[in-house]
Protein backbone atom coordinates (compact mmCIF):
# COMPACT_ATOMS: atom_id res chain seq x y z
CA UNK A 1 0.00 0.00 0.00
CA UNK A 2 2.77 2.26 0.74
CA UNK A 3 4.30 1.96 -2.59
CA UNK A 4 0.95 3.24 -4.53
CA UNK A 5 0.61 6.20 -2.16
CA UNK A 6 4.36 7.30 -2.45
CA UNK A 7 3.39 7.21 -6.44
CA UNK A 8 1.68 10.34 -5.35
CA UNK A 9 4.64 11.85 -4.37
CA UNK A 10 6.26 12.29 -8.25
CA UNK A 11 4.36 15.72 -8.67
CA UNK A 12 7.30 16.22 -11.05
CA UNK A 13 5.48 14.49 -13.87
CA UNK A 14 2.34 16.36 -14.06
CA UNK A 15 0.46 19.84 -14.05
CA UNK A 16 0.73 21.70 -10.82
CA UNK A 17 -3.23 20.86 -10.85
CA UNK A 18 -2.69 17.05 -11.10
CA UNK A 19 -0.52 16.96 -7.92
CA UNK A 20 -3.62 16.66 -6.12
CA UNK A 21 -5.88 14.28 -8.28
CA UNK A 22 -5.69 10.50 -7.32
CA UNK A 23 -3.45 8.27 -8.95
CA UNK A 24 -5.10 4.87 -10.77
CA UNK A 25 -3.55 2.07 -11.58
CA UNK A 26 -5.14 -0.47 -13.51
CA UNK A 27 -3.60 -4.00 -14.06
CA UNK A 28 -4.62 -7.65 -13.94
CA UNK A 29 -2.15 -8.19 -11.43
CA UNK A 30 0.58 -6.51 -8.60
CA UNK A 31 3.23 -7.40 -6.63
CA UNK A 32 3.93 -5.62 -3.56
CA UNK A 33 7.17 -5.56 -1.58
CA UNK A 34 7.20 -2.98 0.87
CA UNK A 35 10.17 -3.90 2.60
CA UNK A 36 12.21 -4.12 -1.15
CA UNK A 37 10.34 -1.26 -1.78
CA UNK A 38 9.42 -2.57 -5.26
CA UNK A 39 6.32 -2.94 -6.73
CA UNK A 40 5.24 -4.55 -9.63
CA UNK A 41 2.18 -4.47 -11.76
CA UNK A 42 1.47 -6.74 -14.96
CA UNK A 43 -1.02 -7.13 -17.76
CA UNK A 44 -2.47 -3.63 -20.01
CA UNK A 45 -1.55 -1.45 -17.09
CA UNK A 46 -2.50 1.89 -17.41
CA UNK A 47 -1.47 4.57 -14.11
CA UNK A 48 -3.49 7.88 -14.78
CA UNK A 49 -3.24 11.15 -12.33
CA UNK A 50 -4.89 14.04 -14.23
CA UNK A 51 -3.12 14.43 -17.53
CA UNK A 52 -0.33 11.85 -16.84
CA UNK A 53 -0.60 8.51 -18.58
CA UNK A 54 2.11 5.26 -18.68
CA UNK A 55 1.46 2.46 -19.73
CA UNK A 56 2.87 -1.02 -20.57
CA UNK A 57 2.59 -4.63 -20.33
CA UNK A 58 4.76 -4.54 -17.03
CA UNK A 59 5.11 -1.52 -14.78
CA UNK A 60 7.89 -1.76 -12.03
CA UNK A 61 8.07 1.32 -9.26
CA UNK A 62 11.03 1.25 -6.40
CA UNK A 63 11.34 3.52 -3.82
CA UNK A 64 13.77 4.60 -1.64
CA UNK A 65 14.12 3.72 2.30
CA UNK A 66 12.49 7.00 2.80
CA UNK A 67 9.33 5.84 0.48
CA UNK A 68 10.17 7.99 -2.28
CA UNK A 69 9.93 6.84 -6.08
CA UNK A 70 13.47 6.52 -7.87
CA UNK A 71 12.12 4.67 -11.20
CA UNK A 72 9.49 3.95 -12.91
CA UNK A 73 9.75 0.73 -15.92
CA UNK A 74 7.31 0.51 -18.33
CA UNK A 75 7.47 -2.55 -20.88
CA UNK A 76 5.74 -3.13 -23.62
CA UNK A 77 4.99 -3.39 -27.33
CA UNK A 78 5.38 -0.29 -27.09
CA UNK A 79 5.23 1.44 -23.66
CA UNK A 80 3.37 4.38 -23.59
CA UNK A 81 3.90 7.85 -21.92
CA UNK A 82 1.78 11.41 -21.94
CA UNK A 83 2.08 14.67 -19.77
CA UNK A 84 1.01 17.76 -20.89
CA UNK A 85 3.79 20.06 -19.11
CA UNK A 86 1.93 23.12 -18.66
CA UNK A 87 -1.55 24.36 -19.23
CA UNK A 88 -0.94 26.08 -22.46
CA UNK A 89 1.30 22.82 -24.18
CA UNK A 90 -0.09 19.92 -25.90
CA UNK A 91 0.22 16.55 -24.54
CA UNK A 92 3.96 15.10 -24.73
CA UNK A 93 3.69 11.59 -26.40
CA UNK A 94 6.37 9.34 -26.01
CA UNK A 95 6.80 5.26 -26.88
CA UNK A 96 9.56 2.76 -26.70
CA UNK A 97 9.65 -1.01 -26.03
CA UNK A 98 11.06 0.14 -22.43
CA UNK A 99 10.74 3.72 -20.62
CA UNK A 100 12.30 4.46 -17.61
CA UNK A 101 11.54 7.42 -15.69
CA UNK A 102 13.95 8.76 -13.08
CA UNK A 103 12.33 10.71 -10.79
CA UNK A 104 14.64 12.44 -8.79
CA UNK A 105 16.04 14.01 -12.22
CA UNK A 106 12.98 14.05 -13.84
CA UNK A 107 14.31 12.22 -16.97
CA UNK A 108 12.59 9.75 -19.18
CA UNK A 109 14.62 7.12 -20.98
CA UNK A 110 13.29 5.63 -24.00
CA UNK A 111 14.75 2.60 -25.29
CA UNK A 112 13.86 0.60 -28.69
CA UNK A 113 11.86 1.86 -31.60
CA UNK A 114 12.07 5.36 -29.27
CA UNK A 115 9.68 8.05 -29.99
CA UNK A 116 8.88 11.37 -28.55
CA UNK A 117 6.02 13.17 -30.26
CA UNK A 118 6.35 17.08 -28.92
CA UNK A 119 4.14 20.12 -29.70
CA UNK A 120 4.18 18.33 -33.74
CA UNK A 121 7.99 17.18 -33.75
CA UNK A 122 8.70 13.91 -33.87
CA UNK A 123 12.05 12.14 -32.73
CA UNK A 124 12.64 8.90 -33.36
CA UNK A 125 15.64 6.61 -32.58
CA UNK A 126 17.01 3.64 -30.50
CA UNK A 127 17.35 5.34 -27.45
CA UNK A 128 15.77 8.66 -26.29
CA UNK A 129 16.24 11.02 -23.23
CA UNK A 130 13.91 13.80 -22.57
CA UNK A 131 14.31 15.88 -19.61
CA UNK A 132 10.70 16.64 -18.66
CA UNK A 133 11.09 19.93 -16.28
CA UNK A 134 13.23 21.44 -19.35
CA UNK A 135 11.73 19.82 -22.20
CA UNK A 136 14.52 19.09 -23.93
CA UNK A 137 14.94 15.75 -25.96
CA UNK A 138 18.50 14.00 -27.08
CA UNK A 139 18.04 11.35 -29.62
CA UNK A 140 21.12 8.96 -30.12
CA UNK A 141 21.64 5.22 -30.56
CA UNK A 142 21.29 2.58 -27.64
CA UNK A 143 23.96 -0.31 -26.67
CA UNK A 144 23.39 -3.13 -29.29
CA UNK A 145 22.17 -5.83 -26.96
CA UNK A 146 19.32 -3.28 -25.91
CA UNK A 147 17.48 -2.70 -29.16
CA UNK A 148 15.23 -5.16 -31.14
CA UNK A 149 15.50 -2.79 -34.59
CA UNK A 150 18.60 -1.73 -34.49
CA UNK A 151 18.29 2.26 -36.30
CA UNK A 152 21.80 3.58 -37.16
CA UNK A 153 20.36 7.06 -37.44
CA UNK A 154 18.09 9.18 -35.98
CA UNK A 155 14.47 10.86 -37.61
CA UNK A 156 13.61 14.14 -36.79
CA UNK A 157 10.95 15.75 -38.38
CA UNK A 158 10.51 20.08 -37.12
CA UNK A 159 7.66 21.74 -37.70
CA UNK A 160 8.46 25.09 -39.00
CA UNK A 161 6.90 27.76 -36.14
CA UNK A 162 3.96 29.68 -36.71
CA UNK A 163 4.34 33.31 -37.62
CA UNK A 164 1.40 35.77 -36.14
CA UNK A 165 -0.56 37.35 -38.57
CA UNK A 166 0.24 40.86 -38.73
CA UNK A 167 -2.63 43.52 -39.19
CA UNK A 168 -2.71 45.91 -41.88
CA UNK A 169 -2.43 49.39 -41.14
Amino acid sequence: ISLGSAFISTAALALPTDRDQPIRVQADSAELDDKQGVAVYRGSVVITQGTLKITGNQVTITQNKQGDIEVVTSVGEPAYYEQQPSADKALVKAYGKTIQYFAPTERIVLIDQAKVIQEGNTFTGEKIVYDTQRQIVNAGRASKSSVSTPQPRIDMVIQPKKKTEQKAP
